[in-house]
């Protein structure tokens, strides 16, 4: 069976714990996503390509802030990126692994359920940190994006990565029992993701996004995401163009926990093992 976990039991005779199972899981879905060389290609080049458009043709000084707005892009598409590699990518794959009736079957094992969902974690994580990787040698090299140069800017960028992954991740997972179908999948995921990157200052700078439509946005992680990560990664004159003036770490660190919560709820309230059809 396509992706299945191989488990021997330990020199006591007992069988691996729900962790071990989990990066034994975590293992095979990071295999079989390395070998679908195309997916590899999207999901790393998509942001890195966005990155350049958007760099390219929105180059100009931001007066007053010590930046660029080719800078302020590499932040957001990081934001981006983080949340494609962890929202878009899980409710995509498990709404297709579930129609498939993978689920199905491996719910079938005595592997805990728990177990798969820390695998998919652990896909989530190491797509992202190399994603993550990827656009900030870009935008340091390419775009001068000045890299934090003490320790808390890196323990700052390193809580800000953590929860949103996090929330993302949880909140892919929920929002994947919502297609009826497989096929349906990407586009029931995508729409909500691509909405949201309009509405949070990803595409548009903040400063010249309608008040109305940054409030929405303020309900989801991403508007909160993009604004740790300029907070990070621009100079703190650049936290005038905010809404509040200010880069708001404290509520920042409110929204995305809250979403960890909020999004484990949903998960533990919606997710299914069998697809519609199934009953």
């Amino acid at each position: 069976m396509a992706g299945a976990v191989t488990v021997t039991a330990t020199e006591e005779g007992r069988l691996p714990g729900v962790w071990q199972l989990g990066l034994l899981r975590g293992a095979v879905d990071l295999k079989l996503f390395f070998r679908q060389r195309e997916q590899v290609v999207f999901t790393f080049a998509f942001p890195v390509v966005f990155l350049f458009l958007f760099a390219s043709i929105f180059s100009d000084d931001m007066a007053g802030t010590g930046s660029t707005a080719s800078q302020y892009y590499v932040a957001s598409m990081i934001a981006s990126g983080i949340m494609s590699t962890s929202f878009q990518s899980l409710g995509i794959s498990i709404a297709i692994e579930r129609d498939e009736h993978v689920l199905r079957r491996l719910r079938g094992t005595p592997m805990p359920p728990a177990a798969y969902f820390l695998g998919k974690i652990w896909l989530v994580l190491v797509t992202g940190v190399l994603e993550t990787a990827l656009l900030l040698v870009f935008g340091s090299t390419v775009y001068g994006v000045n890299l934090p140069s003490d320790v808390t800017g890196w323990l700052t960028f390193g809580w800000i990565f953590l929860l949103g992954i996090t929330g993302c991740a949880l909140l892919g997972i929920a929002i994947s029992s919502v297609p009826k179908s497989g096929r349906s999948a990407t586009s029931v995921v995508v729409l909500p993701f691509l909405v949201l990157q309009f509405i949070s200052g990803v595409y548009i700078l903040v400063g010249t996004v309608p008040n109305w439509m940054l409030t929405v946005g303020s309900f989801f992680p991403l508007k909160w995401l993009c604004q740790g990560l300029r907070g990070v990664f621009l100079p703190q004159a650049a936290a005038a163009l905010e809404p509040a003036g200010s880069w708001e770490y404290g509520r920042i660190a409110l929204v995305l926990g809250a979403w960890c919560v909020g999004g484990l709820a949903l998960c533990l309230l919606t997710f299914r093992w069998k697809s519609p059809s199934e009953g």
